[in-house]
């Protein structure tokens, strides 16, 4: 073993000028954004709002909905794996770009051997204890990054987490989008049970009334049988209603991932004072490109472009180096004394010759999956122009059918009095009061269902434009 002086300090300032050669050079290609695949503007045409993200608790008013929004963010299992997801790409970002500097190991270690007398026939060789203790640093297979290999697995790595992070966001957003539209529905269904239960009450008495009528003689077999027909379909309706409400509990409970209050239910109507946000229109679509899920997609892309420039390093020349510095000497307490340095450099280089084609292969599936992620970005901005765009497109529309059912439910609330008090004087049969019923109560229904999409397609367009607006 070759022996100098060299002390820890003079070995870490020899390497410093390798740390420093040549940051290398990127064979990624330069990335550049794809055209939007969709129109300038959207469909709907109104003034300009200012867009931006709009913190949640400012979205929805509703305490109750509040409430679980909260509780899900704070327990659902699906957000709670994206964002370790993101965590884990994290350390994978800190993995890769340890391997742009060396790798420096203290070593400490003590050979002891044994030889034998006349081991080698001679009469003046006795037997020969030796004793060797070694210490000092060590760089295992530093790889100098001429051609950018290893600084482009870094950028794959960067991009690949900044995609984590943005589907977490995505998660998150739509995650709330749900919890809300779960709590319409499940007060939707809570309404239509209550209707449901009013309507089968009203219509037992009904029944009871024309069942007096009946057995005094003034009633026909067919009115008996009319009435108790509308009865047993308004209990169906009911029986329906109470499953679909339990289920909507337990489908809003998956969500939440917790328990939730005692008093859900005396909450869950659609009769409450649901403000949301005045929607701006007109809006530019590349307003798309601030969407997580969009945003996503495009550090997918571009950790494929940088997946290009490493396959294209792999054509080049490698470079590593490996070296160590310390002390030999035959026994401890000499072992940092003068004298006892040592030190060894191998630099080594691989120069690809012949690989069966296997870099070019590597190097053209770069290639198709880059057009495979720009592919799923373009087809990301075109699904979500579709969402906002049918979003928009229900504001006016909603509003108009409410208003029409509206007025529907009161001519068929007059046509019901009307028919029940000509049936009273003896005017008309029982026949037109049961039509009228039915008619009545098909109108209440398709009343709150439609309540039920107006305020759920001002949740789908929160999700759709990313998260809210400012109006």
């Amino acid at each position: 073993m070759l022996k100098l002086k060299m002390n820890t300090k003079n070995f870490r300032l020899a390497l410093l000028p390798l740390m420093l050669v040549l940051a290398g050079c990127s064979m990624a290609p330069h990335y550049q954004r794809p055209a939007l695949p969709v129109d300038a503007k959207y469909d709907q045409a109104t003034p300009v709002g200012n867009v931006a993200d709009l913190p949640w608790q400012n979205f929805f008013t509703d305490a109750t909905l509040r409430n679980l929004i909260q509780l899900s963010l704070d327990n659902n299992r699906d957000l709670r794996v994206a964002a370790l997801n993101v965590q884990e790409a994290q350390q994978g970002v800190t993995v890769q770009r340890a391997a742009l500097m060396p790798s420096i190991n203290a070593t400490a270690s003590q050979t002891s051997a044994h030889e034998p007398a006349n081991l080698y026939n001679t009469k003046t060789s006795g037997a020969v204890t030796y004793h060797e203790l070694n210490s000092g640093l060590s760089v295992t297979s530093w790889e100098l990054d001429f051609f950018g290999r290893l600084q482009s697995l870094s950028d794959q790595a960067q991009e690949t987490y900044l995609s984590s992070a943005a589907t977490e966001r995505a998660t998150r957003i739509s995650l709330i989008a749900e919890v809300a539209t779960a709590w319409l529905t499940l007060s939707s269904d809570n309404d239509l049970l209550h209707l449901a239960q009013r309507t089968a009450q009203s219509q037992q008495e009904s029944y009871r009334l024309t069942k007096l009528s009946y057995d005094g003689g003034a009633s026909s077999d067919q009115d008996l049988a009319q009435a108790e027909s509308t009865v047993r379909a308004a209990q169906a309706d009911v029986a329906s209603y109470t499953r679909q409400v339990r289920q909507d509990v337990d489908a809003l409970r998956l969500l939440v991932g917790t328990d939730l209050p005692a008093t859900l239910l005396s909450h869950a109507t659609l009769d409450a004072n649901w403000q949301f946000p005045a929607t701006p229109a007109g809006l530019p679509s590349d307003l798309l490109t601030r969407r997580p899920d969009i945003m996503a997609a495009e550090h997918t892309l571009k950790a494929a472009n940088a997946n290009i420039g490493a396959a294209r390093a792999a054509f080049f020349p490698s470079i590593t180096l490996t070296a160590s510095g310390g002390s030999s000497s035959s026994s401890l307490g000499s072992l940092l004394g003068g004298g006892t340095g040592a030190w060894s450099f191998m630099p080594s280089i691989n120069l690809p010759i012949f690989d069966g084609g296997k870099n070019e292969a590597n190097l053209n599936i770069a290639h198709i999956e880059k057009r495979i992620d720009i592919a799923d970005y373009e087809k990301a901005i075109q699904t979500a122009f579709k969402e906002v765009n049918d979003a928009l497109a229900g504001q006016d529309t909603w509003q108009d059918q409410l208003t029409a059912l509206q007025q529907e439910v009161g001519a068929n609330q007059r046509d019901y009095d009307y028919s029940a008090l000509r049936f009273k004087q003896g005017v008309d049969n029982y026949l037109n009061v049961l039509v009228a019923q039915r008619s009545l109560y098909s109108s209440q229904q398709s009343l709150i269902s439609a309540h039920l999409g107006q305020l759920s397609q001002k949740i789908t367009l929160y999700k759709a434009l990313g998260g809210g607006w400012k109006s």
